[in-house]
């Protein structure tokens, strides 16, 4: 096994070499091309890395340290897959268009931070990196400079810019409760459950984070950030990007501690999320919209899962959340890069591109033998038999009739002509996304010890995951005959009423600033006065 230094070391060395390289323009206009090999250290280091290891950069009165646990392991490592493909698909879905330079600017920037975000143990450096990694999204989110995407960038960077501005304030309250000078995130969480300021900062923290993972009501950005975002990024963003939260929450809470009355908040929020992201999911008619509002459902489920482990004091949460979250980012990323392909793809070869994306898109609502199955498995121990699980399993059924949805709403973005057929470069790269979202999660449920899970092939299990699939697919059928009928809510549902309310606002304070400006006349003000004069006067003899 190599140094666990020299591994973690690389893993964040290669992008961020590559984001200077970009200093050169030789480097730069080729550099689309190289996108796909920029996280493969940091798939070595989630595979090889002892855990543990910490790396250290600095001196000894400042420095960064960078370690790995096995959440962070687990995500990294499925996250570097997503990367990978991605930046492969990146290179032939650039060619031709505009900005290809700053597209892969935008990129290594994110990368670098989503990879560092990973491997932080310190505070600072979580927030440090967390910073880059939102600029570099939201220079992705603005890539075709549309005014669409212009406004989903300006709310994806000022709701990023509140969450970290809460988390800042939660770590520094953390670090004045840390004996000695460490600032290492576990040395934060050890010293929360006993500190006097614990509930504000937990309110900092689950705001902070709460925001990250697109908890309603300020989950408005998910749909127009993913929607406007070139698909490549979308991918990224949605799948590894948004789990930052996941893991900032698994690390700077101590799950080890019972917290009753936050867990219940917290798995309330996430619940309400779950069932909130469907319900509005299938007014959609966009298929990456439909992605991003089935994104508020499921990190949902993994607040949910976190919240619950809050309750009981459970550590074991932690992992539960980590595997529920590492098949999302294979699944959602390679759902995602489905959209580009589909659109290339003609009528006469539309069925057979379908058909692993219906099998991927269905699984992430519990069906049997998918990573989705699995993943329901992993999180029903800590949801157990109460309430929050009979919400889960309704969610499922809504998951399977908006993944229903959504396949039907990508089938109607198909390429006109009939012969069409995706580039072999677009096509690869999603394929062996698809593969991994089957092959991945199998891999990590069999390394588990054996009798600590319940068997995914005994019947009662096998049953408990697919009525709620059979449910929704019966749902989705009834609700394609009435679709027509359904509201079309907007894209961002709150963002766009919070538009009429900025709108309102500014015609009141036009008209008030009218009103003053006529008052502040010599004869109106006068007459006003006298006119006071004149009242005050009658209600005295009045008396």
């Amino acid at each position: 096994m190599m140094e666990a230094g020299m591994l973690l070391a690389g893993a964040l060395a290669v992008p961020l070499g590559m984001l200077l390289a970009c200093l050169w323009p030789r480097a730069l206009n080729r550099m689309p091309s190289w996108l796909a090999f920029a996280p493969i250290p940091a798939l070595a280091a989630a595979l090889l890395a002892a855990q543990d290891s910490p790396l250290i950069v600095g001196s000894i009165r400042l420095h960064l340290t960078f370690a790995l646990d096995l959440p962070g392991a687990l995500l990294l490592g499925v996250a570097a897959l997503l990367w990978i493909a991605s930046g492969a698909y990146a290179s032939p879905y650039l060619q031709d268009r505009p900005n290809r330079g700053r597209f892969a600017i935008c990129w290594l920037m994110t990368l670098t931070g989503c990879i560092g975000v990973f491997l932080a143990a310190d505070m600072v450096g979580f927030y440090f990196l967390l910073a880059l990694l939102t600029i570099g999204a939201c220079g992705l989110v603005v890539q075709h400079e549309t005014p669409r995407a212009w406004r989903a960038g300006a709310v994806y960077i000022g709701l990023g810019l509140l969450a970290e501005a809460l988390l800042l304030m939660g770590f520094v309250l953390l670090a004045a409760e840390i004996p000695g000078d460490s600032l290492l995130i576990r040395d934060a969480a050890a010293a929360l459950p006993t500190s006097p300021q614990r509930d504000l900062i937990l309110a900092l923290l689950i705001g902070g984070f709460g925001i990250k993972a697109g908890l309603v009501p300020f989950h408005f950005w998910m749909p127009l950030a993913y929607s406007a975002a070139p698909t490549p990024a979308s991918a990224v963003l949605n799948g590894a990007v948004v789990k930052a939260s996941i893991l900032g929450m698994i690390r700077f809470i101590p799950l080890q501690t019972a917290t009753p009355g936050w867990g219940t908040a917290l798995a309330a929020a996430g619940l309400f999320a779950a069932l909130y992201g469907v319900v509005i999911g299938i007014t959609q008619r966009n298929p990456k919209v439909v992605l991003a509002y089935s994104s508020v459902s499921q990190m949902g489920i993994i607040v949910a899962v976190i919240g619950m482990g809050m309750i009981a004091g459970d550590g074991r949460a932690a992992l539960a959340a980590a595997f529920y979250a590492a098949n999302h980012v294979l699944v959602k990323g390679a759902l995602f890069l489905s959209a580009g392909v589909i659109a290339a793809t003609g009528s006469r070869y539309l069925w057979r591109m379908l058909l692993p994306v219906a099998i991927i898109a269905v699984g992430l609502g519990g069906l049997p033998l998918t990573g989705g199955g699995l993943a329901k498995i992993v999180v029903d121990g800590p949801l157990g038999d109460s309430t929050a699980s009979k919400v889960a399993t309704l969610s499922a059924v809504g998951t399977t009739l908006l993944m229903l949805q959504f396949v039907r709403s990508l089938a109607n973005t198909s390429s006109r002509d009939p012969e069409a057929t995706a580039a072999a470069g677009l096509i690869w790269p999603w394929l062996a996304a698809a593969a991994a979202s089957l092959v991945v999660p199998w891999t990590l449920f069999l390394a588990v010890p054996a009798g600590t899970l319940p068997d995914p092939l005994a019947p009662a299990v096998l049953w408990k995951a697919l009525w709620p699939v059979l449910l929704g697919a019966v749902l989705a059928i009834a609700l394609w005959r009435w679709v027509r009928q359904l509201p079309r809510v907007p894209a961002g549902d709150i963002a766009v009423a919070m538009d009429g309310a900025t709108k309102l606002a500014l015609a009141c304070g036009t008209a008030m600033e009218r009103m003053d400006s006529t008052l502040r006349q010599w004869p109106v003000a006068g007459v006003s006065l006298l006119s006071l004069v004149i009242a005050l006067g009658a209600a005295m003899f009045a008396r």
